[in-house]
């Protein structure tokens, strides 16, 4: 088996030891009932037709049953679980709504503050509705024979709930949501759905979040550009959600280096899902990828549409953009010629503005799917700002697959970047390390 396999392999069996719930098979349903690769999307996920004006608003709420959960004297462990739908703003500026989820935990607070809040970003769950982290939750292994997804990010969400601090989950935009396409990796879009999730969370009734509670961010790959990209937006975008710390981990910083780095990767379809995004945010790009896309292309970003991960793992993992291109160039190479291409990876490049509060950022040394020295400049880039950073390398071995030296350094580092998140929601001082930048490889 190869080593994405294997890795697959391992996430989907620790999953099913604690879990064994999958989402059901389509049934028949009416003719607006969504169906993502065999999987109903619930009504819930069908946005209405007018949205509030308020950035953060809440559109609409219900109960969300945990599927990892047991009976405790102060209520079921580790929570109670809220589904959220509320509204934010796309990078084009226009009204959108997004999905998520609250979790009110049932361990107290041990920090001498109020009760803090936590938003957390999941790393790359893929471009289907049937893959949202609000989902997750709820049914955390889906294998119906036509997609294979795993709600790993229910981890990170069950260590923070352990420490007594409130959890609040993005789907972001459109992933989950029935009414568009995943925008995967627009920083705007990504940044917005995390500050917004706060504000609704906030705003929920019975949450015991307020505005006096702490805030932190916490986010991996995917996620920890999401979180990246809030840090920095927060002051202009919302400044009545200040900061008391953010963990990015493994940010895909600068989107040209890694779009060069999963091309041929075990994840190389996560360059579908950006060029998918890419198209839904800007569709003056259309005729460029018309113009440059053969026809295996465009079917591979259609089928790419309604995957997971984990089907994207299995049915591309190494595929080369090379044969998706009717000239045979790479994305990359097309990306280098292309002005208008240029200017729209670069209006996504992280590290420009300076991030609000404590920021950890975290990268393994030997990731070259989402390329270590990218996130090492990112932190660079902060320092130079002023802005106060904790830099970690992950020093752990290059196993030679790319995929296992990403997604290693998230197992090993969360529990190293939870308590260091504590610690900020607790109100303790971060020590910043930006003096040893530039002596580090």
């Amino acid at each position: 088996m190869p080593a994405r396999g294997r890795l697959l392999a391992a996430a989907v069996a620790t999953v099913a030891c604690v879990s064994a719930q999958a989402l059901p098979a389509a049934a028949a349903t009416g003719s607006d009932t969504v169906v993502s690769r065999g999987v109903t999307i619930p009504a819930f996920y069908d946005p209405p037709a007018t949205l509030p004006a308020a950035n953060g608003a809440l559109i609409r709420s219900e109960p969300l049953p945990l599927a990892l959960s047991l009976p405790g004297i102060p209520g079921p462990l580790p929570g109670r679980a809220t589904r959220l739908m509320y509204k934010s703003t796309d990078s084009n500026g226009q009204p959108v709504a997004v999905t998520g989820a609250y979790i009110e935990p049932s361990a107290s607070w041990k920090g001498g503050v109020p009760r803090p809040l936590v938003a957390v970003a999941p790393g790359t769950m893929g471009q289907g509705d049937q893959c949202a982290a609000s989902l997750g939750l709820e049914h955390p292994l889906v294998l119906n024979g036509q997609t294979v997804s795993v709600g790993y990010e229910d981890l990170s969400i069950y260590r923070l709930l352990a420490e007594g601090a409130a959890v609040v989950v993005t789907d972001y935009v459109g992933l989950g949501t029935t009414d568009r396409l995943h925008t995967y990796v627009n920083r705007v879009d990504e940044s917005h759905a995390v500050l917004d999730a706060i504000r609704a969370a906030r705003a929920l009734t019975g949450a015991s979040v307020t505005s006096a509670s702490r805030v932190g961010l916490f986010g991996y790959s995917q996620g920890g550009g999401a979180t990246a990209a809030a840090a920095e937006l927060q002051p202009t975008y919302a400044p009545d959600v200040p900061l008391a710390g953010t963990y990015a981990g493994a940010p895909p910083a600068d989107l040209t280096e890694v779009t060069k780095a999963i091309d041929g990767s075990d994840l190389a379809g996560a360059l579908g899902w950006s060029l998918n995004g890419f198209l839904q945010s800007d569709p003056d790009l259309g005729p460029i990828a018309d113009a440059h896309l053969n026809a295996a292309g465009k079917a591979a970003l259609a089928d790419l549409s309604t995957m997971c991960v984990g089907d994207a793992l299995f049915k591309y993992g190494s595929a080369q953009s090379t044969t998706w291109t009717s000239d045979g160039q790479s994305v990359s190479d097309i990306i280098r010629s292309t002005p208008e291409l240029q200017a729209f990876l670069d209006s996504q490049r992280i590290g420009r503005l300076k991030p609000a509060g404590s920021v950890r950022v975290a990268t393994g040394i030997n990731d070259n799917l989402v390329p270590h020295a990218q996130a090492r400049q990112l932190a660079v880039d902060w320092c130079r700002k002023g802005a106060d950073i904790t830099y970690k390398p992950v020093a752990l071995p290059d196993v030679g697959d790319g995929l296992i030296n990403h997604f290693g350094p998230l197992l090993t580092d969360q529990g190293n970047a939870i308590s260091w998140l504590i610690d900020r929601l607790s109100d303790k001082p971060a020590a910043s390390n930006c003096w040893t930048m530039p002596a580090q490889p």
